[in-house]
């Protein structure tokens, strides 16, 4: 297994960015529509401010593999910040090589450095892979939407 490199994101990256997250979101069994245009907006808004949280890019050499972003709330079940994983692609030609798990450690402790007490992860229906591999540590919530 190759290990991963991270680097966090900024507004140059959109461009690499947005195709992937189309590829996310069009993603069966539970496509969903892809607005560009929305999408460009939220991104934008999203590094405005560094306590919405950060979005990382992937890579395995010169050119991204995917990328994950974690958002920041706050919640008083977990006495203070709490994160969710809110996007985590890797590219299929990527896929089944643990780059998934690798991310997740690297979120876990990204997480911790932030102050965040909690990490909320939420995966689909039928990706019984993604559940299988993350291995996640007790202060996770694990979901299936």
């Amino acid at each position: 297994m190759s290990s991963l490199q991270f680097r966090e994101a900024t507004l140059q990256d959109e461009a690499a960015l947005i195709p992937m997250m189309r590829s996310l979101a069009e993603h069966e069994p539970d496509a969903l529509p892809f607005d560009e245009s929305a999408v460009r907006m939220a991104f934008r808004q999203f590094l405005s401010l560094d306590s919405f949280g950060r979005v990382w890019l992937l890579y395995t050499g010169p050119a991204p593999v995917g990328y994950i972003i974690l958002t920041i709330g706050f919640s008083f079940e977990f006495h203070g910040h709490d994160a969710f994983i809110d996007e985590l692609y890797i590219a299929p030609a990527h896929r089944r090589r643990g780059y998934g798990r690798q991310a997740i450690a690297f979120i876990e402790q990204k997480a911790r450095e932030m102050g965040v007490n909690a990490v909320h992860l939420e995966v689909d229906h039928g990706n019984d892979s993604a559940l299988d591999s993350t291995a996640a540590p007790a202060k996770w919530i694990t979901t299936a939407s």
